[in-house]
């Protein structure tokens, strides 16, 4: 086994979906703190290795659909560069490395790990034939992180945020799967045949209307206002709005939408839009 296999299979270009978990300490005006912040980069990690793990699992669980489908056969253990045997193994090791890395932090993250895992090997054993819980559970993925950056560190998450932190993943999530149905590709997940593009674009609306109300509200509330000391990330909403429209966009009319992240990177308008929305947070909640 050579190393370049073995670090596609982790699908470290992944981890960037853990930046929720920073969240916590830059939402609670907490990133100065040291102890804090020492405690979200363990969370960070642990959630890095416990991703990973429940990336080879499914790619071994999912051998067979993998060989047929146009990217995916591309993948290690789908083109027969890692067995499904070592695929398992590397599973174990990188859950074990998670759920120690986790105690350094607290009894809550470790508990939020094993939930994590738990919920994901639920999902690739049979939730993600489900229609709209195949959604709700990832998006179940990224609350985790969200109370692993906030709970399990000691910072009281606020109310708003989780809701807001629900809808967007909500709403990436029904992206994905728009994506995924209106793609040219002749091997798609079960699932898919269970939605429609209408039902879908409805569910779109929805989340993201609710998305941009729950930000709004989350920061003008009196936790928030409190915290940061200003009553100034309100103006921070224009910018939230216009990515989270572009990224609209470029899912209908552009079939984007199956790797967000990548997404976001590949197109200049988001990438100028989270630039902007991270230089205005920061400004406002550091100086």
């Amino acid at each position: 086994m050579t190393v370049r296999p073995l670090l596609n299979l982790l699908r470290m270009e992944q981890w960037t979906k853990n930046v929720f978990v920073l969240a916590g300490c830059v939402f609670a005006n907490q990133i100065l703190n040291v102890d804090l912040l020492t405690k979200s980069i363990i969370a960070t990690i642990s959630f890095c290795l416990i991703s990973s793990s429940v990336y080879v699992f499914n790619d071994c669980m999912d051998l067979n659909y993998d060989k047929d489908h146009p990217r995916k056969k591309n993948r290690p253990i789908a083109n027969g560069l890692i067995s499904v045997k070592s695929g398992f193994i590397i599973s174990a090791v990188l859950l074990l490395l998670s759920l120690i890395a986790s105690v350094f932090a607290s009894n809550i993250l470790l508990t939020i790990i094993i939930t994590y895992f738990i919920l994901n090997l639920a999902y690739s054993l049979n939730l993600k034939k489900l229609v709209i819980i195949d959604v709700f559970c990832i998006a179940c993925g990224f609350m985790l992180r969200i109370f692993a950056g906030t709970l399990a560190i000691g910072i009281e998450p606020s109310e708003w945020i989780i809701i807001c932190t629900m809808m967007l993943s909500l709403f990436l999530g029904f992206s994905k799967r728009y994506a995924e149905m209106t793609d040219n590709l002749s091997t798609k997940r079960m699932v898919i045949s269970k939605y429609d593009k209408n039902t879908l674009l409805i569910f779109l609306s929805i989340t993201l209307s609710c998305t941009i109300m729950s930000y709004g509200l989350y920061t003008i509330s009196d936790k928030t206002v409190v915290a940061h000391n200003t009553k100034n990330l309100i103006y921070s909403l224009p910018i939230v709005m216009f990515g989270l429209l572009r990224y609209l966009y470029i899912v209908i009319y552009e079939q984007k939408g199956e790797d967000t992240f990548k997404d976001i990177l590949k197109d200049s308008q988001l990438k100028t839009t989270l630039a902007a929305y991270i230089i205005f947070i920061l400004s406002v909640i550091i100086l």
